[in-house]
């Protein structure tokens, strides 16, 4: 009885030691999985964050000549004032200025803001000729030509692959930008607020707003021969709003496609001097 009892006990703790070493490596090779995706996680986002870093970067790089360019052409507006502007230039600006309805000249003072507004009407009716005025909106700050172009007329929604509505569009730009050696461009992605869909393709905003300014930079240069060396693709996610995403509207407002150029002075004024299209 005694003999039997011990067996019984014996088989019963080596049993339940088989069970638990099956647990233990069943855990440990749980364990290994873990470190295994943590480690690859960990070199994922260094990757991503050294994508966004280079990207911010050239950003940086970018508006630091943007500021430089600012500062050459306001000395030369300084110096020459009027007489850096050939008379053919003075009658062109006027002629497009006298087009223009007063509330685009609200605010116009000095001989800098007349070709600014003028720079920025001419363009205007080059690019949209045809569309909807308020889908694109162009400024010009010191020299610096700023075009805004909202999703619906480049875009699909959530989707980075450009519409043939964009493509008139883009002609006129590359026609603009090929007209200048020395032109440089920057296309900047920006989105709203809006967390993108689980089963979505893309990853979240970064990726879709990159991936659209690719796309633009990718259609300028392999559709209308724009050189590369010119183009600076650059993604700003939701962090760069016009306005606060409180509306639908004022969403809308926010996803779109900011192109900004930066001509010399000389190109600066050879757009109004200019008799045919840009």
């Amino acid at each position: 009885m005694r003999r039997s009892l011990a067996v019984t006990v014996f088989t019963t703790a080596l049993l339940a030691s088989c069970v638990s070493k099956k647990k233990y490596v069943a855990l440990e090779g749980e364990l290994d999985d873990t470190r295994s995706n943590l480690q690859k996680t960990r070199v994922e986002k260094e990757e991503i964050e050294e994508k966004y870093a280079a990207i911010e970067a050239r950003v940086a790089d970018y508006n630091a000549k943007i500021n430089s360019l600012r500062s050459s052409n306001d000395e030369k507006l300084e110096m020459n004032d009027v007489t850096a502007m050939s008379n053919k230039t003075k009658e062109r600006m006027r002629k497009t200025i006298a087009k223009m309805d007063a509330s685009e000249l609200e605010g116009v003072e000095t001989l800098e803001d007349s070709i600014n507004a003028a720079i920025s009407y001419n363009l205007k009716k080059e690019i949209t000729e045809g569309k909807d005025g308020d889908d694109v909106d162009i400024t010009v700050d010191k020299t610096v030509v700023m075009i805004n172009v909202s999703d619906k007329l480049l875009f699909r929604s959530g989707s980075y692959r450009l519409s043939n509505e964009a493509q008139p569009l883009l002609k006129k730009l590359a026609e603009v930008i090929n007209s200048e050696p020395a032109m440089e461009v920057m296309v900047e992605g920006h989105t709203d607020n809006r967390t993108m869909v689980e089963d979505s393709w893309l990853e979240d905003n970064w990726d879709l707003s990159v991936r659209r300014a690719t796309a633009v930079v990718r259609q300028l240069q392999d559709k209308y021969d724009v050189d590369g060396a010119k183009l600076i693709a650059a993604g700003r996610s939701s962090y760069s709003p016009l306005v606060e995403n409180t509306s639908k509207e004022n969403m809308a407002k926010n996803r779109r496609t900011r192109i900004v150029v930066i001509p010399n002075l000389d190109k600066f004024f050879a757009m109004l001097d200019s008799e045919g299209e840009i």
